[in-house]
């Protein structure tokens, strides 16, 4: 990725914009994602406007995607909490470490939660599958107290942090879950800020555990710690016994806990569960050092034509000599002039705020990047794009914010 090279809910459902803040709330209808200010009426039916998400009839939580409804949350109930800690490991924490956090003095709640990333474009989204009706109160204030964003969540749609929402969700007003070619999509119900904003984002958007299974998404495999008063420092160490020494303990402060172990689990579609999950080591120049493990079951060298020694995810490779052979064949070598790197792990931009870059997982290659730099048309040759895609890449080309020298893997085929 490419800054280091840079010069319906089909039943006429509206989604349900909730813009939260620390101020009054306000709804705005439609599935424009660009238009900050724009303001329509909240959906004229009782059931669409949310009610208290409890009873039947003119107070039933909207379900807008059936097959994939949990029962609808009710009326909040029990105080806020704090977000304090982020416990998130590779599969599910050991068995008993909730109640084993919860023995720890100075923890209040323990929610556990299913996280994962997946990619929109270059973007990394963070979800979680929770339980509306708990998780909601680890949120910030207003929007804990909003029923309809937790109703939107039971009933089968994502609730997203706004700059998320306006910068990904599509004319429809869904969300694709990854840049897989098999990737499924979601409705957009509700734009919602959730945790409270730190230097690194930690939950970008949330669904309900039926489409955390769907999703492929650990259960389990993740939990909000809540403290109240009690400072982290004084926990943290307890907290990583408990849940054991796969798991990586993260403060949601307001700085990046650069020393913290992180974790990325992905989800989407097949590419991503042939990438794995790993966890990673934060470096203070943006770049990330993953797992020895990971890398060495997954990360490997060969010889491309045109182009020479590439190392990247075993995945990729087989399908990118096959690209370029053909590229070959075709006659079109010369389209392809410089080599811009592979695995290159690191955070997009080197900044942990906007998560990681492809590059990190050696499943994204960059060629001709001098005239290919973002936000523009591009001169890579079109016959190469072609052929790229019939082997199974997305190109950075057709993204809203363009990047023509980034090809990616996004469909899994025999080479």
């Amino acid at each position: 990725m490419c800054e280091e090279h840079q010069s319906g809910a089909g039943v006429g459902r509206r989604p349900l914009l909730a813009m939260l803040g620390l101020g009054a709330v306000t709804t705005a209808c439609g599935s424009s994602a660009g238009d900050d200010q724009r303001r329509a009426s909240a959906p004229t039916t009782p059931d669409a406007a949310g009610g208290d998400g409890g009873g039947s009839g003119k107070d039933a939580a909207p379900v807008a995607e059936p097959d994939m409804a949990v029962d609808p949350p009710g009326k909040l109930t029990g105080a806020l909490r704090s977000s304090d800690f982020l416990v998130y490991g590779e599969g599910p924490l050991e068995k008993g470490a909730v109640e084993k956090m919860l023995d720890i003095e100075g923890v209040q709640q323990v929610e556990p939660i299913a996280l994962a990333s997946f990619y929109v474009d270059d973007t990394q989204v963070t979800c979680a599958a929770v339980d509306p009706a708990t998780f909601r109160r680890f949120t910030m204030a207003g929007t804990a107290q909003t029923p309809e964003v937790w109703n939107r969540v039971a009933g089968g749609e994502i609730a997203v942090e706004p700059k998320i929402g306006r910068k990904l969700q599509s004319k429809d007003g869904y969300l694709e879950i990854g840049n897989d070619s098999d990737s499924k999509r979601i409705h957009v119900g509700a734009y919602a800020g959730l945790l409270p904003e730190t230097v690194a984002r930690r939950i970008d958007a949330v669904v309900n555990v039926r489409w955390g299974e769907e999703l492929g998404m650990k259960l389990g495999n993740a939990a909000l710690v809540g403290l109240g008063s009690t400072s982290p420092q004084k926990v943290r160490k307890k907290l990583q016994a408990a849940a054991g020494d796969g798991a990586s303990i993260l403060i949601l402060g307001p700085n990046f806990d650069i020393d913290a172990k992180q974790t990325v689990v992905l989800s989407g579609g097949s590419v991503a569960q042939a990438v794995g999950s790993f966890s990673y080591r934060a470096n203070p120049d943006g770049s990330v050092a993953p797992d020895p493990g990971w890398v060495s079951a997954n990360i490997r060298s060969m010889q491309m034509p045109i182009i020479g020694d590439v190392t990247g995810h075993r995945v990729m490779l087989p399908q990118l000599k096959g690209a370029l052979e053909e590229v070959v064949t075709q006659g079109l070598s010369s389209k392809i002039y410089t080599y811009d790197g592979c695995y290159v792990p690191r955070f997009i931009g080197r900044d942990p705020s906007r998560g990681l870059s492809f590059h990190t997982y050696g499943t994204a290659i960059d060629l001709n990047a001098a005239d290919n730099y973002r936000g523009i048309a591009g001169a890579m040759d079109r016959q190469v794009v072609a052929i790229f895609k019939r082997w199974g890449f997305a190109w950075g080309g057709d993204w809203n914010y363009t990047d023509p020298m980034h090809f990616e893997l996004a469909k899994l085929r025999k080479a």
